[in-house]
């Protein structure tokens, strides 16, 4: 059984599942009771798909239009057929079309029929043994219209699946599907992310970083900024995520982007999910510091894909980064920012599960990924919309700072669980060279909360002292 409210895709659902098995040879039979011959081919037809041979569709008629040729009402009215007619007449066309794949659109009307919940059962489990004795695989649609509480079919079928949909806020519908029962088989629980596009329903099964487990020898690659590779105790590992803090300005964008340049000029492949910036202001920008992103993408070195926050769920990106991972061998990830991941998620408990189902299986395939996140604030006590710097492998934090009367900007590495690290302030600059990073800010107090105290001579980058 399919189940669901209206709108939520068990027509379309029934349709692919009629179509499937035409492609195998198998014949199919689509009963309704609730939409006309003509609403379901136009239905298919807006998804791209014929209904040709292979695939009946019978429309069931109350009695009087069957037997007036002149009668054009062709929908179903509860007070104008009787249960019995109903079910004569279904497995009158199940005999003559002899169909591998039924679907029964829908059980509402049938419900309606029997009246009370003793003879609605009896009805499903006489529809049950009869195709049973055919072999035949039903499809049972329900959608929820008529005493929701009734289990009647929960408990005959074999597999229930429930559809649902969601309206945010802001953006577009939520889809999602869960298997409520499969009789005998292990099936994956809970709810799964779904769309509906020019194509059919599309389902994206919640990722277990658990059935990706590997024997992956983990490496050290450098970034390509020698004084980055000191700070982070010799560069980054492959199978480690590593997450860039700091508030808006401060390079975190850059940061992630220096290592992808550093895997693409090691001939590897990287690939970038961008959602708070406009690709093409991200180009022009990147161009400026040196760094040719429409070239290394031109090659097919580098995969970028804008993200839309407000049009994507969790589960459909995860399942973008797992296809461009698995395809392309992807061993540079980039998800820029965390603050638009949030935005498509906003309960944060279920995109802290989310991220770490994701980060476990991008380590597991042995890819180095990069997380950024801004901030609140540009000096100071800072705050982060969310907090997952306990998922990430390394931290790296960034931060402003004043010396001389000018505002700079200092790094550090906070944490790194795959091995040793300085733990110096390093002053760094962004200019039209890209990224420079300067000696450690050994005689300064107070970096980090953006004033800070000059305790000796240590030398910021322009080589003077404060």
């Amino acid at each position: 059984m399919v189940e669901g409210a209206p709108g939520t895709g068990k027509t379309t659902i029934a349709l692919q599942f009629l179509l499937e098995g035409a492609r195998a040879g198998e014949k199919g039979l689509y009963i309704t009771l609730s939409e006309t011959e003509k609403e379901l081919r136009d239905g298919a037809s807006s998804h791209g798909w014929t209904l040709g041979e292979g695939i009946e569709v019978f429309e069931l008629l109350p009695p009087e239009s069957l037997l007036d040729e002149d009668q054009q009402q062709s929908l179903l009215y509860s007070s104008d057929l009787e249960l019995g007619e109903t079910t004569k007449q279904i497995f009158e066309a199940v005999e003559r079309a002899q169909p591998a794949r039924v679907v029964l659109d829908s059980l509402s009307e049938i419900r309606l029929l029997a009246q009370s919940s003793l003879r609605y059962r009896r009805q499903i489990l006489a529809i049950k043994h009869y195709f049973a004795r055919f072999g035949t695989t039903v499809m049972l649609l329900d959608d929820l219209t008529a005493e929701v509480a009734d289990k009647t079919v929960h408990s005959v079928a074999h597999g229930v699946l429930r559809l649902e949909e969601l309206a945010p806020a802001y953006g577009a519908e939520r889809r999602r599907a869960r298997v409520i029962k499969y009789r005998g088989v292990k099936f994956r629980g809970g709810y799964h992310d779904a769309t509906i596009t020019e194509g059919g329903l599309n389902v994206f099964p919640r990722l277990v970083a658990s059935e990706y487990r590997s024997n992956l020898v983990r490496t050290t690659q450098s970034s390509g900024v020698a004084e980055l590779d000191k700070l982070l105790g010799g560069g980054i590992e492959t199978g480690s995520s590593t997450l860039v803090l700091g508030p808006a300005g401060t390079g975190k964008s850059l940061l992630a982007i220096v290592n992808v340049v550093a895997a693409i000029e090691r001939g590897e492949k990287a690939a970038m999910f961008v959602f708070d910036e406009e690709l093409g202001l991200l180009f022009n920008r990147m161009k400026g510091l040196g760094i040719d992103l429409v070239g290394a993408q031109r090659n097919g070195k580098l995969l970028v894909e804008q993200v839309d926050a407000a049009e994507l769920s969790p589960g459909e990106f995860a399942h973008r980064v797992r296809r461009q991972v698995d395809e392309h061998d992807i061993k540079t990830v980039v998800i820029d920012s965390l603050n638009g991941y949030q935005a498509a998620m906003p309960e944060e408990n279920s995109l802290i599960l989310h991220m770490h189902e994701l980060l476990q299986y991008l380590n597991r395939r042995g890819a180095a990924t990069f997380m950024t996140v801004a901030q609140h604030g540009l000096v100071g006590d800072m705050k982060s919309p969310i907090d997952v710097t306990y998922l990430a492998d390394t931290v790296i934090l960034l931060r402003y700072f004043e010396a001389r009367g000018s505002v700079r900007r200092a790094m550090s590495v906070i944490k790194k669980r795959t091995g040793n690290h300085e733990d110096t302030i390093r002053e760094y600059r962004i200019d039209g060279r890209g990224l420079t990073i300067g000696a450690p800010l050994t005689e300064f107090q107070g970096v980090l909360r953006g004033v800070p105290i000059y305790n000796g001579a240590s030398p910021l980058l322009d080589g003077r002292a404060t």
